[in-house]
Formats: structure tokens, C-alpha cells, sequence
């Protein structure tokens, strides 16, 4: 019964399986390279597929609004929340800053952690990003959650070479990504090792490659006995190799020299590192054309690909990080009161003859006032006296029950 009881116990304390064990982690590839977050940055495609999204988060409004009576919402700005999130999560950090580098923390050991500050009243007065990588998460005594963050000589206030700090849940706001038991996330990295790895190995070998002058290697052959080789071995790669590489060579005795490396080409170097530019991007989940690679994109899908990008990328990342703060950062007696929404709008807005021609159908069809339109378009408003707030509808249109009604009316008029 014991043993029925752990297997089948809900959220239990998180393991080390998939959810970023150090064995895990940073274990080498089958390639032989080590991947581990600091090592994926220096791909460049997964330094851009990082910045891409991390950026594209960052700079999207976040706000605070007030539920109405309605079911609408109204922005919130005399909140506390409302300067944090919008503004200045901390005294040093912007709120672009603060964002982009928890969507960072996300994007590569699948979770982001940051502390939070309260007041006497349990409001939030400041938000500090913690290191992932650094951060346990456990289960104390009682069942609680409980997050064990390492703290070390190089960050502020540490006293010791490394010290160990308990938060209780209600100090952490924990954005996981996709994971295995709805606690912590996987990290993208590690899960998709091989194919960094193999990318890695791909770059390395190229620089190798083009450090030698890109010249392959191969067998010198002699029509005797070579009474000393390791000498000519060593003297032929002092004065042939690196910057040496296109000297020319002068074979004696009947030596000749044979290439036997592959040349580039033939093996599909470029083609393997081009394919594992759209690897990456695939487990980003970032067209390639954003990256850099064009190749399949033209100027009439060009804006349907960032279209896509914005609903299937970033979309299902701002449901995480607004359900994340809701939950973290209101108090249990706001959330039936408050929300934390980001706004999507400036991104899936088209070019600007499509906006207007949309604006305007939003206008005839009085769906839209001259107010609404001017604030998707980050412009003043109208004073409500001046019209600014009434919605219009076309005048030629009429229910289909009172077609011919004023006709009808008109002639029993002219008979009287």
C-alpha cells in the first residue's frame, strides 16, 4: 500500500529526472560536446532564437486592470502592481530588463524564479530575478512548497563563499515552462542535447578547418624507408599547417603527398549547418526567417510566418507569464477584482493601409468609436463632447423585419 501510495502521489516533490539534475544538465552529447546553457549561447542561432522571444515578451505592455461589472476591464494604474510590472520591478532594473531576463531563464533551464518583496500589508513592493540554476525546489515538513536558493560570494549581501536561503512560496514568483509534474520545467536544452551538440561539433570543426587554411589532411609516401617519421611528420606540420598552409611544398626522394579528408563540400558541411539552423529554430518554435535563414520565405508569406509567430510562440508564453503573476502576485482578495494582462495588439496588427481598411469596417459597423481606433493607434483622444466616443452605424442598413416599413408608411400617408 506504501508503495501505491508514493507511486500515485499528485505533485509530489519534484525529481531530478528531466527538471535540470546537474548529471542531466551538463552531460555531454553524444557528438562529444558539452551543452549547457552558457555553452547553447554561443550557437548562434540559439543566441538568436533566445533574444528573439525574450525581447518580443519584454517589450509587449504589461498592465494591471480592474474587472468591471460588465465583464470588461479597465487599466488600473493606482495600483501597487501596476508601476512594478509596467514600469520598475526594482530600483535597478527597467521592466523590459527585469522581463527579458526571466523569459531568458525560461528559453534555457525551463523555469524562472524571482523574489518577492512585501510590505507589512503582504502588497508587493519589489520583484528580484534569481538564477535557475542555482535554485532547488523542494517540499518541506508539512507539505509546502519551499525554494532553497544558493546564494554565493559574487552576489550582494553574501557573507560566506556560499550560503544557503529558504523561501517559503509566497516570496517566489516561479514561472515554469513545459515539465513533467506541473512544479518545474524541462530545460529546452537539455532536452533537445544531441541536436546542440551536433551543431557544436559542426561549428567547431569548420573553424578547425578554415584555422588550418583549409587544407586537408593526408599521407606523404615515400618510395623507400623513412628512417625517421615522426620527425618528418612534425617538420612537415611546422611549415605546412595554420598560417603556413599555402606555402608551397617541395617533395624529395619521390615522396607525394595524398589528400584523404573529405572536402567540405562532398560531406554536406554547409547543408548540415544550415539544417541545424532550422533544428534549433524548431525547438524554439521561431521561424527561420527570423533567424536569418530566408530560404523559404518570400515577401507573400513573409508577414503570415510573424503572424504565426506571435500566436503560436509568444502567445502560449504570455498565458504563462500572465496566469504565473496573477497567481504569485495578487492578494487572494484581488482576484476576483484584478487581473495581469499583456497586450498582443501592436504585434498582430498588420501594415497600414490593412489597419485602416480594418478600422474602418470596425467604424460603419459601430463596433468601433473614433476613441478606440486612436488608442490602437497610440494617439490622443477626442474630448467625449466632441463626439470622440459615440459609435456610428451606416444609415442604409435596417433590420430585415422592417424592410419596406417606411415605404409602406409613406404611402398610407399620401392616400389620407
Amino acid at each position: 500500500m506504501n508503495f501505491f501510495k508514493w507511486l500515485f502521489h499528485s505533485r509530489d516533490k519534484p525529481h531530478d529526472l528531466f527538471t535540470g539534475g546537474p548529471a542531466f544538465l551538463f552531460g555531454r552529447s553524444t557528438s562529444g560536446q558539452t551543452v549547457n546553457a552558457r555553452s547553447a549561447m554561443q550557437m548562434t542561432a540559439v543566441y538568436a532564437c533566445v533574444r528573439i522571444i525574450a525581447e518580443g515578451i519584454a517589450q509587449l505592455p504589461l498592465n494591471v486592470y480592474t474587472l468591471t461589472a460588465d465583464g470588461g476591464k479597465v487599466k488600473a494604474p493606482r495600483h501597487p502592481l501596476y508601476f512594478l510590472l509596467h514600469d520598475e520591478p526594482n530600483p535597478e532594473m527597467t521592466s523590459f530588463i527585469f522581463r527579458e531576463t526571466l523569459m531568458s531563464h525560461l528559453l534555457l533551464w525551463g523555469n524562472a524564479y524571482a523574489q518577492i518583496i512585501r510590505n507589512g500589508r503582504g502588497e508587493v513592493v519589489g520583484l528580484y530575478p534569481l538564477l535557475p540554476d542555482r535554485m532547488e525546489v523542494d517540499r518541506d515538513d508539512s507539505g509546502e512548497l519551499i525554494y532553497t536558493y544558493t546564494r554565493y560570494k559574487d552576489e550582494a549581501n553574501a557573507k560566506h563563499a556560499f550560503e544557503q536561503v529558504k523561501l517559503p512560496a509566497y516570496q517566489v514568483l516561479h514561472i515554469p515552462g513545459l515539465g513533467f509534474d506541473g512544479l518545474i520545467g524541462y530545460s529546452p536544452i537539455a532536452m533537445a542535447r544531441n541536436a546542440v551538440g551536433l551543431s557544436k561539433a559542426a561549428e567547431d570543426f569548420g573553424a578547425t578547418f578554415f584555422a588550418n587554411g583549409a587544407t586537408p589532411g593526408g599521407v606523404l609516401e615515400h618510395p623507400g624507408i623513412v628512417k625517421d617519421p615522426e620527425r618528418l611528420r612534425e617538420s612537415w606540420h611546422a611549415q605546412f599547417t595554420g598560417k603556413n598552409s599555402h606555402n608551397i611544398a617541395v617533395l624529395e626522394e619521390g615522396m607525394t603527398f595524398k589528400p584523404m579528408s573529405i572536402p567540405p563540400e562532398e560531406a554536406q558541411f554547409l547543408e548540415t549547418r544550415k539544417f541545424q539552423i532550422d533544428e534549433i529554430a524548431r525547438i524554439f518554435r521561431v521561424p527561420p526567417h527570423m533567424v536569418g535563414d530566408l530560404e523559404k520565405s518570400s515577401f507573400s508569406n513573409i508577414e503570415q510566418q510573424s503572424l504565426e509567430f506571435v500566436k503560436y510562440t509568444l502567445g502560449p508564453w504570455v498565458a504563462r507569464w500572465e496566469q504565473s503573476l496573477t497567481q504569485a502576485l495578487l492578494l487572494p482578495s484581488e482576484k476576483t477584482r484584478y487581473t495581469i494582462k499583456y497586450n498582443l495588439d501592436g504585434l498582430l496588427r498588420g501594415d497600414y493601409e490593412s489597419r485602416m481598411n480594418g478600422y474602418a469596417v470596425g467604424r460603419q459597423n459601430g463596433w468601433l468609436s473614433a476613441n478606440d481606433i486612436r488608442e490602437l493607434e497610440n494617439m490622443n483622444k477626442i474630448p467625449a463632447e466632441e463626439g470622440g466616443d459615440e459609435y456610428l452605424i451606416n444609415g442604409n442598413m435596417t433590420k430585415l423585419k422592417d424592410a419596406g416599413l417606411f415605404a409602406n408608411k409613406g404611402g398610407n400617408e399620401s392616400e389620407a
